[in-house]
């Protein structure tokens, strides 16, 4: 068995009123908007389009969804991320586009609760943040001052990364079969085989990563387990 099912699961805030009408994973809004027609006036899955909406996060998704707000009528699109400029992990000339585009930047601020009224969103309550020490990624950690501000928009889109969905772990794990992952919950591999810790069952791609995750290892994951699969069936 090879898996490869990849990191797909949203990772979201965790905050109260995540569940409002209004509130986007970016996977989601992604999806729908270029795969779906959602920003299209006759789509079957039309896209609520209101006029304020706040991307949480700092990566290439938070910058590729913030663009994509604007382009389907959004009329301020902010993107809100708890470090500073400095700290944001997305591309230069992503960051660049998007300040080109009109996009706000809104640095040391973090969730704090999401307010709705009749079941939609109306604004959001953000924890203003200080850096302090660095943490396990070489960046400093955002640490709460005890103050708040609020802001006024109707739609929140959640771009904070994605993560292995747990179900072939938890699946395997009632069978009797549990397989090591690490704390994260992504597949533990060998290296070299993709070899997991059952035997016969391998892994690659986003969802035992070694080393960076993007397509190029993906595919060399693949060929390695491939190969190690081969030796296997030819004893």
């Amino acid at each position: 068995v090879f898996i490869c099912s990849g990191a797909g699961l949203p990772k979201m805030m965790h905050v109260p009123g995540e569940n409002l009408n209004g509130v986007y994973s970016a996977n989601e809004f992604l999806t729908r908007v270029n795969l779906m027609g959602a920003g299209q006036g006759d789509s079957t899955t039309p896209l609520r389009v209101g006029k304020i909406a706040a991307v949480f996060g700092g990566g290439n998704v938070a910058m590729d969804a913030a663009r994509t707000a604007v382009r389907v009528g959004f009329e301020q699109v902010y993107i809100i991320y708890r470090r500073t400029e400095k700290e944001l992990p997305a591309r230069l000339e992503e960051i660049r586009h998007a300040k080109e585009e009109g996009i706000v930047f809104k640095f040391l601020l973090a969730p704090k609760e999401i307010l709705g009224q009749d079941g939609y969103v109306k604004g959001v309550e953000l924890e203003v943040m200080e850096l302090g020490e660095p943490d396990e990624s070489g960046r400093r950690s955002p640490v709460p001052t005890g103050k708040t501000e609020t802001l006024d928009l109707d739609t929140v889109i959640v771009a904070l990364g994605t993560g292995p969905n747990p179900i072939i772990q938890k699946s395997a794990e009632a069978e009797g079969l549990a397989i090591i992952t690490d704390r994260k919950g992504y597949i533990t591999v060998d290296p070299e085989t993709r070899a997991t810790s059952l035997d016969h069952v391998y892994a690659g791609g986003d969802v035992a990563p070694v080393g960076a995750s993007n397509a190029i290892n993906a595919m060399g994951a693949g060929k390695k387990a491939a190969k190690a699969i081969n030796e296997l069936l030819s004893k």
